[in-house]
């Protein structure tokens, strides 16, 4: 009987549009951290004050930094809505047994950084900042992988960026159950008639001018009605149609724009903190879930995925790859970023901890990863050049070309 892999390198046409969606997350994540930089930098300067106003001019009803976290990421979680999508209707994700393996990474992933955080501020009323250190952010980790030049294998990219796009999906429900406050029913109920109509009209594909007024008005609905105005991103992109490649045409349109702006956008005027005297609670919280509880939690789910199925890492993997994905996975940002203003308030003192937390608990798990995979690369390397061989120039990689009759991959055969 087959044994199940976990960790295969699923389809030929998945594989290479996973390595493209990577490509633009690099350079995504490398403006992500320039920006991040540069306003760091900038906070804690003598001419920090100027940033602090920056962020607080009005343009319209939102000050700046406002209509980056509401605005802005709102086509950062559009373009997750379709990723998420495509990958459980027409991706290598459509089957549920591929798919268990990084949605329970995800929640593992997310639970074990919560808990610590618990543990850390236990007794004090720091606990509304549990769910900051849960996030993963897909194009910072992806930076780093490009800025250490590893040869990662397209299973554990896939894995990654299938993890990080389940994690941002259970991350803005978070936000909507438990940061919501001052429900507005009314206002609620009509932001579904605006995404209603833009989920009927981009089936169809008719009126296409309509789509943008409709999509705007379901986002101002969504903020007046207490809900997190990116929410609305989401439940949007879920009315796009997968077929006939409506969702994947939006999403390789839509991304630039999202990675090369958006997200670097509220980086910016987010990440400005004034890094002033101990880490406190809040702060060794946020930085020791993200640099223990992801690995943890990423590297536990799969054991346990293991430990009750019949599933085995597929050849060539192994337990150290599992923890480097797991170590990698600690690098969260944007959205932690944005759940830590949700929890705090922008500009108070906790979040200015939060911050600090995201920021260094994202650099020591970036280093850490680094190591690892770095130290693993020369078997990367041969696994990466056994997929690029092509013996009958047929355009397609030998080994994907191989029984794909299990869907965890190759099958073991007696």
């Amino acid at each position: 009987m087959a044994t199940p892999r976990l960790f295969s390198r699923g389809s030929w046409p998945e594989a290479g549009r996973i390595a493209e969606i990577l490509r633009l997350e690099t350079v995504g994540g490398l403006l992500l951290a320039g920006a991040a930089v540069i306003a760091l930098a900038w906070a804690n300067s003598p001419w920090g004050n100027g940033y602090q106003t920056l962020r607080e001019v009005h343009a319209g009803p939102l000050t700046l930094a406002e209509w980056a976290a509401d605005g802005l990421l709102a086509l950062f979680f559009f373009v997750a809505g379709l990723e998420l999508k495509r990958e459980f209707v027409a991706g290598d994700l459509r089957d549920p047994r591929r798919a268990a393996l990084p949605v329970v990474a995800a929640v593992g992933g997310m639970a074990v950084p919560a808990l610590i955080f618990v543990l850390i501020n236990a007794g004090t009323p720091n606990l509304r900042g549990w769910a900051i250190p849960t996030a993963t952010d897909i194009a910072f980790a992806v930076a780093v992988l490009g800025l250490i030049s590893t040869h990662l294998p397209a299973a554990m990219r896939t894995f990654l960026l299938t993890l990080a796009v389940v994690d941002d999906l259970l991350a803005i429900a978070v936000i909507a159950v438990v940061y919501t406050s001052d429900l507005h029913l009314l206002s609620l109920a009509l932001a579904l008639l605006p995404i209603a109509l833009f989920g009927l009209l981009a089936q169809t594909g008719r009126l296409k001018v309509l789509l943008l007024p409709l999509a705007l008005v379901a986002w101002y609905l969504m903020h007046e009605s207490g809900v997190h105005a990116t929410v609305a991103g989401v439940l949007l992109a879920f009315t796009v149609p997968v077929r006939p490649g409506r969702a994947e045409a939006w999403e390789h349109r839509l991304r630039p724009l999202s990675a090369g702006f958006a997200v670097p956008v509220f980086a910016f005027f987010s990440a400005g903190v004034a890094v002033t005297g101990g880490l406190g609670a809040v702060a060794a919280g946020v930085a020791a879930g993200l640099v223990l509880g992801k690995a943890i939690g990423i590297t536990g789910a799969t054991w346990l995925v293991q430990r009750f199925t019949r599933a085995r890492l597929a050849e060539g993997m192994g337990w150290w790859d599992v923890l480097g994905l797991g170590m990698l996975g600690g690098v969260g940002f944007t959205v932690s970023l944005l759940i830590g203003e949700l929890a705090f308030g922008p500009g108070s003192a906790r979040d200015d901890q939060s911050k600090v937390g995201v920021l260094a608990g994202s650099l020591v798990a970036a280093l850490l990863a680094a190591v690892l995979l770095r130290l693993r690369n020369r078997h990367y390397r041969r696994i990466a050049e056994e997929e690029s061989i092509d013996a009958d120039a047929d355009g397609i990689p030998d080994v994907y070309q191989r029984d794909e009759e299990d869907v965890y991959g190759r099958e073991d055969r007696a």
